[in-house]
């Protein structure tokens, strides 16, 4: 049964508003194509509004500025109270926007609450230095909010990326304009509901529905925006990063794509490494941008590897999202969808040998068999671009130096991992790689308690972690003339 739909408006100013224009879109079912719900498509006059909102609620005698710091750490765990309460209801309300496994959805969203809990106790953290100047100086250093905040996200975890995003900017001090991704609107909303209703001041929190161009760019363009969090890919980022420059200079943290390598060697236990490569490319439909779609494996275990790769995949349930032993959805859309099946041809016409899977599954959704590629090489397309899909790419390597240099041979740099017995393979491929985060004998594995963010194009910044509101902040000298007499 479908979980009913209860916001579908704009939410500006702690208050539910149309578009001005009084345009509108639909949000899909990925199972089906249906259409879920209809909510405004937000423009530049809206983000206006928003921007206003949250700069009057930013400013330095605004409610919100002149809460200590614990009682902005008190909202947050009430906003988190809230959000458990809701959790069979948002984990219901993702899965149906954007057709992640409910199962898989549970976990994300429980996870979720201990990182609203993480961020929120950040908040009177926050801490300046004191300075032994040269001269007659007392000087100290004030970290201090830096605004109003964009914050741009994407369709793969929308719920994830929210919390992220926004109790951290909320932590740190700041006010924020959400810009949910057009696919995925309606969990956004839901969010800001409960952001109301924990008591956070209006203004603080905005959510303007809309598409890239119009809300997007009205937003990263807007010169009383002062921070720009984006997440998506490394094309849109590189255009977000000339945005924020053109107006006013704006700070920027961009999560991007990856093209993530995992290296499994001859000594690895394959009863562990072959699962876990499946589940860092299979996970969400491979729609996640830390996925492990290059898998180097080493050349005396390459074949049986192999093997047991194509009956992992083979054996791998493909249902509706809401089946308790569905292991892989749909598709987030059909342009998706066409995106990954046109990288599966380009497999077959480079030569990669298809093991199993490649076809959709069925005429209605957007299902895609779990797929394999053996002999895959470097130059090909599929070991090159991020596909974002159900395509395990294996390639065959003779030691670890040659495996390092051809894992980092690459624009993206945001996750490596590595299964390997031999302790210090590990510690020399974690110091090599040039990722943002490396996995060893595991993959995915992560909390909120860890930095993540990415080398080279896969992004600039790093989210979670205890210096994760520093993105958020600016540092502020104070320098007081002593008297040489008292």
């Amino acid at each position: 049964m479908a979980p009913e739909v209860k916001y579908t408006k704009l939410f500006i100013n702690n208050e539910w508003v149309d578009a001005k224009s009084g345009k509108t879109f639909d949000t899909l079912s990925p199972h089906d194509g249906s259409v879920i719900a209809t909510v405004p498509e937000g423009d530049k006059p809206d983000i206006d509004l928003a921007v206003s909102a949250a700069k009057a609620a930013f400013h330095r005698n605004s409610e919100w500025r002149l809460l200590d710091a614990s009682a902005r750490g008190r909202l947050l765990n009430k906003f988190a109270d809230l959000f458990e309460r809701d959790l069979a209801y948002l984990s219901e309300l993702e899965s149906y926007d954007n057709g992640m496994v409910l199962t898989m959805t549970y976990g994300f969203m429980s996870r979720a609450v201990n990182t609203i809990r993480y961020l929120a106790s950040l908040a009177d953290k926050i801490q300046g230095d004191t300075i032994p100047a040269d001269g007659d100086l007392f000087s100290y250093t004030l970290k201090q909010p830096i605004g109003v905040c964009g914050l741009i996200l994407p369709w793969n975890v929308p719920i994830l990326m929210f919390i992220n995003k926004v109790v951290t900017a909320l932590a740190a001090g700041c006010t924020v304009v959400v810009k949910p991704a057009e696919q995925t609107p309606l969990t956004a909303l839901a969010l800001a509901a409960l952001i109301k209703e924990a008591g956070i001041p209006a203004g603080v929190v905005n959510v303007v529905t809309g598409y890239g161009p119009g809300a997007g760019t009205s937003l990263t363009h807007h010169p009383d925006v002062a921070k720009i969090s984006f997440t998506g890919s490394a094309e849109v980022g590189k255009l977000i990063q000339q945005a924020a420059g053109k107006v006013n200079l704006k700070r920027v943290t961009l999560e991007l794509g990856g093209k993530s390598p995992l290296i499994i060697m001859d000594d690895a236990d394959l009863n562990v490494a072959v699962p876990a490569a499946a589940y860092g490319v299979f996970t969400h439909q491979g729609q996640i941008c830390i996925a492990a779609s290059r898998l180097f494996v080493q050349a005396g275990i390459y074949d049986k590897f192999v093997e047991k790769a194509v009956e992992f995949a083979k054996n791998r349930k493909v249902g509706h999202p809401n089946d308790s032993d569905t292991e892989q959805g749909p598709q987030i859309d059909d342009e998706m969808m066409n995106k990954v099946l046109g990288y599966i041809n380009k497999g077959k016409q480079e030569g990669a040998k298809l093991l199993t899977g490649g076809n959709r599954i069925g005429t209605t959704g957007y299902y895609i068999e779990p797929t394999v590629f053996a002999d895959v090489k470097d130059d090909m397309i599929i070991a090159k671009e991020e596909i974002f899909g159900p395509v395990q790419s294996i390639l065959k390597f003779d030691n670890l130096e040659e495996a390092l240099e051809r894992a980092n041979n690459t624009s993206y740099g945001l996750a490596a991992g590595i299964f390997t017995n031999n302790i210090n393979n590990a510690l020399q491929f974690a110091k090599h790689s040039e990722a943002g985060t490396v996995w060893v004998n595991n993959y995915l594995n992560g909390s909120v308690q860890l930095p993540f963010g990415g080398f080279k194009e896969s992004g600039l910044g790093r989210e979670n972690g205890v210096s994760c509101v520093d993105a958020y902040l600016e540092v502020k000298t104070v320098a007081i003339t002593l008297p040489k007499k008292f």
